[in-house]
């Protein structure tokens, strides 16, 4: 049988010739990855021919080829992904982390060429050249997986000497602008909004990278702009060059008073202007857009929080006084939904998110999702004001950074209780299960604390077991990231509260992945672990799942060496464990755990005392039957 009971031949074979085009329509690199970028997709393309001619052939692919070719269809994916991150991320924030940029590749190009090794091109129906230019493709993988692209030292010496000093030399930052492809006003809107994009995508948690970013942006755009005066400085500014005054970016003056602006907000057509300006406008009873003369949607107005933060950046870094923000937006009379100004940046999000382009979109999830994060005022007025529907909508998107911000958005907003049901009612559970199953790493891990966050009410833990959220729990469990690993468990210890969940969770197989956990002390996930199995231990299934994985060892080791409340449930898995089997009781006596158990039954948690000395009492009864 060959690999048509997962999935046709041709429908895999069709798979692949699609991967390959999406490679080989990718756009130009314009940044420092250029080569390596360039090398993947040209080596990619070339195995174009093998895929067109088995489409063609009549012939169904053996185990063998299928598993190979299932391999490849997992690599290419792992390609389209990277490039696309190379073309649509920041540029700076590449070329500083051009050591991870050029792992990445690395494991790419690795991925491909294991694949490859596993494919049998003798048994494929091709032709003869075809057969060769595949093996000469294969050879030129395997050279690039032992070869791994150097770093490009000039690059790194120019990003130093950029970020050390205040004022470099303009011949580093004429390199770095060919380098990143930075030379014009345009390059630079572009990479302002990468790096808006990317402060949304990370809760605006970047650490020393963001401040490294916004420093190296500011003076690159500083190098364009007095290099090519013209496209961004009035004739007043170009005199201020001369006299080496800071020259205020075009970008940073309001485009009706021309001044620094110290409150930028967004208008419906997406230009920006100093709040109290365009206020007197609106006010006024203009209905258009001054800049652009476009009829308004509506007259919401949007804080530009990333624009403000570049100003006042360029401030600091050009020893200019920081704009001081005129009024302010207060509480409403009703002490509910935020701030005005909050609510009004809530309304013309949701208008996007009902309306916009899948870019309008991925933009005003991450607005809410930041929103939300924020204070729980705004969690009340984004829920009244009807977010929570759209963004569920946006849990099936196939951009996947729209979809990482959906579901982080209803992760945050479910911290107000009364959002819970809401979230529940309008059908979220199976697209955040989903999501689980199928979304990116950072998609998942929030998708599982979202899971948590709504298993909290009762009647929800029966829904998310029934759908199917615990496989891909455990399964993020044995394979997510550190804080991966601990949402999966928080979620699944959550839900296993629930009768039905346990054995559930027992018959997906949680009980070998929780005791490796228990085992690997330096893995941070003992507490977890033990938590789950105590919880489990009170069912039979899980009982007997445990008792199957040799525990009594390791939990005598717990109870001897842990903290309170992990030898707390400890002393719970053994009680269960021993509770109606001499086996356990006989293993725990071989080990010699009696002291120990019973200096826990006087000195630990109550429920530990109680559990100790009820194990304590059974070896007891088991001495008085062993006796002759």
């Amino acid at each position: 049988m060959g690999p048509s009971d997962d999935e046709p031949t041709d429908a895999l074979v069709s798979q692949l010739v699609m991967a390959i085009r999406d490679v080989s329509l990718v756009p130009e690199c314009r940044n420092a990855s250029k080569k390596m970028y360039n090398n993947l997709v040209r080596r990619v393309k070339l195995l174009s021919p093998l895929f067109e001619e088995l489409k063609d052939s009549d012939e169904e692919l053996s185990n063998d080829e299928a598993r190979g070719f299932e391999s490849l269809k997992v690599a290419f994916d792992s390609a389209r992904e990277l490039l696309r991150s190379i073309n649509e991320e920041s540029k700076i924030f590449q070329a500083l982390q051009r050591d991870k940029i050029i792992g990445d590749f690395q494991q790419v190009t690795e991925q491909i060429e294991e694949a490859l090794s596993e494919i049998p091109y003798d048994t494929l129906d091709i032709s003869e050249e075809v057969r060769e230019q595949i093996e000469l493709v294969h050879a030129q993988f395997t050279r690039a997986k032992g070869r791994r692209d150097s770093p490009d030292m000039l690059l790194e010496m120019d990003l130093a000497i950029v970020q050390k000093e205040k004022n470099p030399d303009p011949a580093i930052l004429e390199r770095l602008s060919e380098k990143l492809h930075l030379r014009n006003i345009n390059d630079l809107k572009k990479e302002s909004l990468a790096i808006h994009d990317m402060v949304l995508s990370c809760d605006g948690d970047l650490g020393d990278c963001y401040q490294m970013m916004l420093s190296l942006f500011q003076k690159l755009k500083d190098f364009v702009l007095i290099r090519n005066p013209d496209t961004g400085t009035s004739e007043v500014e170009k005199g201020l060059i001369k006299h080496r005054s800071p020259v205020i970016p075009d970008d940073f003056r309001c485009p009706i008073s021309l001044e620094l602006m110290k409150d930028p907000v967004i208008v419906s057509t997406g230009q920006t202007y100093e709040r109290s300006c365009i206020k007197k406008w609106l006010d006024a009873g203009h209905k258009t857009c001054p800049k652009t003369q476009q009829t308004l949607l509506h007259t919401a107005l949007t804080p530009n929080f990333v624009l403000k933060s570049l100003i006042g950046l360029w401030c600091e870094s050009n020893g200019v006084e920081l704009p001081k923000k005129q009024g302010n937006c207060g509480k409403t009379k009703s002490g509910a939904g935020g701030s005005d100004c909050d609510r009004a940046a809530i309304n013309a999000l949701i208008h996007k998110l009902a309306n916009g382009n899948t870019e309008h979109q991925r933009a005003a999830a991450g607005e809410i999702r930041l929103l939300a994060k924020r204070n729980a005022d705004n969690r009340v007025f984004i829920a009244e004001a009807g977010a929570i529907p759209l963004l569920v909508e946006l849990l099936s998107s196939t951009d996947s950074r729209t979809q990482e911000h959906a579901v982080t958005a209803l992760l945050n907003l479910s911290i107000y209780e009364a959002n819970k049901g809401t979230i529940v009612n309008a059908g979220a559970i199976p697209d955040i299960v989903n999501v689980l199953k199928n979304g990116s790493m950072e998609a998942r891990e929030n998708a599982a604390a979202t899971l948590f966050s709504l298993s909290v009410v009762d009647e929800n833990k029966v829904a998310i077991g029934a759908a199917g959220a615990i496989p891909p729990l455990i399964d993020l469990l044995c394979h997510g990231t550190p804080r991966g690993k601990k949402d999966a468990a928080t979620a699944i210890f959550n839900l296993s509260i629930y009768q039905g969940n346990k054995v559930r969770a027992v018959r997906a197989g949680i009980v070998g992945p929780l005791m490796r956990l228990l085992k690997d002390a330096g893995g941070g996930m003992v507490d977890e672990a033990l938590a789950i199995l105590a919880i489990l231990a009170s069912h039979q299934e899980g009982k007997m799942a445990i008792g199957q994985s040799e525990p009594v060892p390791v939990l005598i080791e717990v109870i001897r060496t842990g903290s309170q409340r992990n030898r707390e449930n400890a002393a719970a898995v053994l009680w269960s464990l021993c509770t109606g089997d001499v086996q356990y009781l006989r293993a725990v006596r071989e080990l010699g755990a009696e002291e120990i158990l019973k200096e826990l039954s006087e000195n630990g948690t109550d429920r530990a005392k109680r559990k100790a000395g009820s194990v304590l009492e059974l070896l007891q009864r088991v001495d008085e039957l062993d006796k002759p």
